[in-house]
């Protein structure tokens, strides 16, 4: 019987069992031989070596790509080496001690600002919000203005101007527009302190009430109105008022008369134009409120344009306290400031009027020339419009005036220095800028600012410094200058007094202030109730944070005597220059806290025609 072999060769099998075991082994070994004969395909050798002689393959499938063995053990490997190294340097990293970086501690001048900014909030009329931190004060003058039937709906809101309770607008403006200045120039430094939304809501309080003293909806007004309360006591009057009374301001029940203006008036207009303009750069995020404002500020200036003369002229009682001495300054102030919110060239075009400088007393000099204050603003615009020329420079035909204003900035710088004999000193090295008269630190703190807000132009426009008469002066000067003042306020002087309350060991605890001089007992006391409280020799029971007082005398004398209003008493003015020198100063250390040198830019259009389009290229 006769089959196939399975390796190629005829095989024969045998139904019986008949063969010997000798044939058997015999015909194996001749089949053996016959198969080997002939090779072996692959199938039939993996038969025969079975599956532990398989070949190791070259490649691996991933499924999706198919790649070298050698190079897929090697990437594997890779990845768990690195897994492990960085699992070994975060245990080291986490387990390790190390040491902390904190964040340096602020400033003392930094320190100081949070002090100045919360005097405001003692300051407040009307209607208080929850987080206005001063705790001893309330709700006041809620009755203001209402009831008149006049061009005003009520005049609720503003700021009491000093120890008083009096709104004077002029000041209270002024101030306004000293705060928006230095925001829009250092509101980083704002920010850095923590303090942006307090300024902002500072100067927002200020121009909501400003908002009510005029119809600043219309686009043409007859009336302005420029105080609320009075302080009158001529020839020994006894009438109830905010000078006779000494009273919390949340008790005031004595009648407060509105004082407007409408006749000559370009002072007070022009000043309510820039603080309602600066702001409006201020809250330009918020575009309604801004548009708000830049209307207001358009119809007070040209109201001001139109009605011309001061406003502290004749019999007005502001006379008495706040007496402006020219108007031409605010002119060139307020127009300044419209120039920079509106972008109206037509602004840039009077204010730059030779003529206009020359009634400001851009080039007369004298004694208090420099001298930057509520009632003087032409050191501080010529600064302003300084900027302009060093940012902008917009050439012809404002060239002229505007490096007139650059030479008569320098000219102040130099004044300030101690290397020249414009200014006296006191011993104690603070500058006497009123030339010995009272209250000497509102004009020393607006010095400080307007020096380091020049040293930051010049930085920033890379320039090393400036001239005085052959001598050069780097712009570190002009800050050693100012850290000298305002050290000086802040204690460094021969009482080792802070004349800002509130701020280091040793500081004024009679100032004279109505509402820090009362305590807040639930007792009433009427107008002549409190003037046992004024005439106390015991410290204030209230403590009126981050007011700056009057200051010392010539010969750094100091009386912390709560009737002497020329040493112990502050005001909105005062503070705000301060404020403003503070955040100029502060954080010195990074060097990258400069001025903001385009937000003030913001609405003004390029000056120059746009450039017309290249030609079309040329085709054969």
């Amino acid at each position: 019987m006769y089959g196939r072999d399975p390796w190629g060769g005829p095989l024969e099998i045998h139904a019986t069992d008949s063969a010997t075991d000798d044939d058997r082994s015999r015909n194996l070994n001749d089949l053996d031989r016959a198969a080997l004969s002939r090779p072996l395909d692959e199938t039939q050798q993996s038969w025969l070596l079975g599956p532990t002689e398989q070949k190791k393959k070259k490649y691996v499938d991933l499924g999706c790509i198919i790649v070298s063995r050698k190079i897929f053990v090697w990437t594997v490997g890779t990845i768990v080496a690195a897994a492990l190294l960085a699992g070994f340097i975060t245990l080291i990293v986490k387990t390790v001690p190390r040491n902390h970086h904190k964040n340096p501690p602020p400033d003392n001048y930094t320190l100081a600002l949070h002090k100045a900014l919360k005097f405001f909030n003692a300051q407040k009329s009307g209607k208080l919000p929850r987080h206005n931190n001063v705790s001893w004060r309330g709700n006041s003058g809620l009755q203001d203005g209402k009831g008149d039937a006049s061009f005003y709906k009520d005049l609720v809101g503003g700021y009491y101007d000093a120890g008083d309770t009096i709104k004077f607008n002029f000041p209270m403006a002024y101030a306004m527009t000293m705060l928006s200045w230095s925001v829009i120039e250092y509101s980083h430094k704002y920010e850095a302190a923590g303090e942006l939304v307090h300024v902002k809501e500072l100067i927002k309080w200020g121009t909501d009430y400003f908002l009510k003293t005029f119809n600043s909806t219309a686009d043409s007004i007859n009336d302005m109105v420029a105080q609320v309360g009075s302080g009158n006591t001529d020839e020994g009057s006894t009438v109830p008022n905010d000078h006779y009374c000494w009273m919390r301001p949340e008790d005031m029940d004595y009648k407060r008369p509105v004082t407007t203006c409408n006749g000559a008036c370009s002072d007070l207009a022009a000043e309510m134009a820039a603080a309602l303009a600066s702001a409006s750069i201020v809250f330009k995020d918020n575009r309604e409120y801004s548009k708000k404002l830049v209307h207001g500020a358009k119809t007070a200036y040209q109201f001001g344009r139109t009605r011309r003369g001061r406003y502290s002229a004749g019999t007005a009682e502001a006379a008495k306290f706040y007496n402006s001495s020219m108007y031409w300054d605010e002119f060139i102030w307020g127009g300044a400031w419209m120039y920079y919110a509106t972008g109206n060239v037509s602004y840039l075009d009077l204010i730059t009027k030779p003529t206009m400088a020359k009634h400001a007393g851009a080039f007369w000099g004298g004694p208090f020339y420099g001298v930057f204050s509520w009632d003087n603003k032409l050191a501080g615009v010529q600064l302003l419009l300084t900027r302009l020329r060093l940012f902008l420079s917009p050439g012809y035909p404002y060239e002229e005036i505007l490096s007139t204003f650059h030479n008569q900035t320098n000219i102040v710088m130099c004044s300030y220095l101690p290397y020249f004999n414009k200014f006296n000193r006191t011993r104690g090295g603070l500058i006497q800028l009123n030339h010995g008269d009272p209250q000497p630190l509102q004009y020393a703190a607006n010095a400080a600012f307007l020096a380091t807000l020049y040293s930051d132009y010049l930085d920033a426009a890379d320039t090393p410094g400036w001239n005085c008469g052959p001598n050069f002066y780097s712009t570190n000067v002009l800050r050693e200058f100012a850290r000298t003042q305002v050290d000086y306020i802040l204690g460094k002087n021969p009482r080792n007094m802070s004349y800002l309350v509130g701020f280091g060991q040793k500081y004024p605890k009679r100032v004279h202030h109505r509402g820090a001089s009362i305590p807040k007992n639930k007792v009433k006391y009427n107008c002549k109730g409190g003037w046992k409280w004024r005439d106390s020799k015991k410290p204030n029971p209230n403590t009126i944070e981050g007011a700056m007082v009057a200051g010392p005398d010539k010969r750094d004398g100091f009386r912390d005597v709560r009737m002497n209003y020329n040493y112990t008493e502050p005001t909105l003015a005062g503070n705000a220059g301060l404020v403003a020198a503070l955040v100029a100063l502060s954080g010195e250390e990074d060097a990258s806290r400069t001025i903001d040198k385009n937000t003030i830019f913001s609405a003004v259009p390029p000056l120059f025609p746009t450039p017309p389009p290249p030609p079309a290229p040329w085709r054969p």
